[in-house]
């Protein structure tokens, strides 16, 4: 059941992301007004938000955009970085409202940043679990009953769904301060705009499947480790 439930959420992440990119590809079609690169929006958004010490830097791949505010840099895929269009756009003030959630000490940020290493380790143990699982060793007479196998998997699933949750505010709010800063900078004519706020709209969308897939895992466990107590 676990299985089917994640080849579910793969299935819906992938036609997610497919048409994300899908519009990020017609949006890249369509020349921006203003004739700002990506790479342009974010260092005036910066400015203008006075973070003089983040760097703009471009970074390999294509939708490998993030903020890290580990070295304060706006890593902008190519595409992205020397892009002229409302997706580009759209995807650097994201970034950048990311920053200005930094600079700003956005609480929501602040704990997912800290939830980073407790989520990375869940991982290293739901991972090292289900290979001894895998291997049947947890059947092995009063070594691990499968019941404490159920409780720390419903523990690193908890971490992930928390993670997973708490990601969403962070999202919106920057999509949201991005959103608005370039409306009120003029940077996008109306038509922009709008294919800057879908844009971003089906990013967002990425981050909603995943929190429900983490969700329903966490459910489906806690209803398997109910049903064998009752058992």
């Amino acid at each position: 059941m676990a299985l089917i439930i994640g080849l579910f959420f793969m299935a819906v992440g992938w036609i997610v992301s497919s048409r994300l990119k899908s519009k990020f590809r017609e949006y890249s079609q369509v020349h921006l007004t203003k004739d700002l690169t990506g790479a342009d929006v974010a260092r005036l958004m910066l400015a203008d938000h006075n973070l003089h010490d983040v760097k703009v830097v471009s970074v390999e791949g294509e939708l490998t955009d993030h903020y890290n505010p580990a070295n304060k840099t706006v890593n902008l895929s190519p595409n992205v970085f020397h892009g002229r269009n409302a997706a580009a756009t759209a995807v650097a003030a994201h970034e950048c409202g990311h920053a200005v959630q930094h600079a700003k000490a956005y609480s929501m940020l602040e704990f997912r940043s800290a939830m980073v290493p407790i989520q990375n380790v869940s991982a290293s143990i739901l991972n090292i679990v289900f290979i001894a699982m895998f291997a049947g060793s947890f059947f092995l007479r009063g070594v691990f009953p499968f019941q404490t196998a159920l409780l720390v998997i419903i523990a690193c699933y908890g971490i992930f769904a928390l993670f997973a949750l708490i990601t969403l505010p962070v999202e919106f709010d920057a999509s949201k301060r991005a959103l608005a800063w370039v409306q009120s900078r003029g940077i996008v004519n109306n038509q922009e705009y709008g294919m800057a706020k879908d844009a971003l709209k089906w990013a967002a969308m990425t981050y909603v499947v995943a929190a429900i897939g983490a969700l329903t895992m966490l459910i489906y466990y806690i209803m398997l480790f109910m049903g064998g107590r009752r058992d």
